[in-house]
């Protein structure tokens, strides 16, 4: 029997569950068409940084980051950044010809911090083509002074300038690092955001004890990470009527399962298109028709959030940290099941 493969993301149908999330990887015409010739739904374009669209208006914001005893790296860092995508320019003509190779849809991804840098780009990505944007909102705040309501406050309110200017789909892309997730995500949602990637990998930096510097180290994603995301979708999933993307993490057929379960619409790869090439999303989708066989499941829809919390035979594990739970669990040697 054929089975439905099919999902909703953000008011669009996609063939599959599967998404390419916005990586480098998606910056290249040639391998936005072997990642649909292999079956994935969607891709993400690379981000736009705002670093990128206006770096004199940067300098501006941020003059320490420029001060001799640090300059080469931060200027090194921007040229760095300049040629991630190649700027605005680069990345409209990029989403043009997509769209017109493409049958699947294509979404942009923005990541900015002010006001008139998300509303102009986000409207000049709408105008070439994009079918869904992604706002992702990544920032280290270190200033003391500045409370975790402020912040949150300035993301709903772009959230909201954004969706009050474009007409496509909007996604809000944030880490997992909030007191009340629960609340930001209601806000974003009567803000006018259509749904939720969760959650944005914090790129941690490393120490070189013989160079004796800072330096940033990017690792790919492990499956464990996928971890927090199952939680919070599962908890939003009953509270929220918005699409949700589990991003960070995926890398089997089992985690693709679980993100749907816990009621995610979609699952975003990157890490392991990385790791065992493009190839593995033909892998990965044949494996799942094969467990959805298996299992006597006729769509997605019908797997689609039946473990989330609303659903669950034990909700209050979701909401609470079992920490006692888990650890008698793993000394009785159960922790895997």
């Amino acid at each position: 029997m054929t089975r439905d493969l099919s999902t909703n993301y953000l008011g669009l149908k996609l063939r599959n569950p599967l998404i390419a999330s916005s990586s480098p990887l998606t910056g290249e015409l040639d391998v936005l068409r072997r990642l649909e010739a292999n079956g994935v739904a969607a891709v993400v374009l690379p981000s736009l940084f705002e670093e990128q669209i206006d770096l004199p208006a940067f300098k501006a914001k941020h003059p320490e980051a420029f001060q001799p005893h640090v300059a080469g790296h931060a200027l090194t860092a921007f040229h760095q950044m300049s040629q991630y995508n190649h700027g605005p320019k680069a990345l409209v003509e990029l989403l043009t010809q997509a769209k017109s190779r493409l049958s699947i849809p294509v979404m942009a991804s923005l990541n900015g911090t002010t006001k008139g840098a998300w509303l102009r780009h986000a409207q000049l990505l709408e105008e070439a083509g994009a079918d869904a944007l992604e706002m992702n909102m990544y920032s280290v705040i270190c200033d003391p002074q500045v409370t975790a309501a402020q912040i949150e406050d300035q993301y709903v309110d772009l959230v909201a300038e954004v969706c009050g200017k474009v007409k496509i789909p909007v996604a809000v892309k944030i880490g997992p690092y909030y007191t009340a997730l629960s609340n930001l995500a209601h806000r974003f949602a009567q803000a006018g955001a259509k749904g939720m990637v969760m959650f944005n990998r914090f790129m941690q930096p490393d120490v070189n004890v013989d160079a004796m510097r800072v330096w940033p180290h990017l690792t790919l994603s492990t499956p464990d990470e996928l971890r927090p995301a199952l939680r919070w979708i599962a908890i939003l999933r009953g509270q929220l009527d918005i699409s949700l993307a589990a991003t960070g993490g995926v890398h089997y057929v089992d985690g693709l399962i679980k993100a749907l379960v816990a009621g995610a619409d979609v699952a975003m790869i990157a890490s392991v298109l990385y790791r065992n090439g493009i190839d593995v999303i033909a892998t990965l989708l044949k494996e799942f028709e094969c467990w959805l066989d298996a299992g006597e499941y006729h769509s997605v829809a019908q797997l689609k959030g039946c473990l989330s919390q609303i659903n669950a035979p034990d909700p209050s594990v979701f909401e609470r940290a079992n920490y006692m739970r888990a650890m008698t669990e793993f000394v009785s040697g159960n922790g895997n099941h």
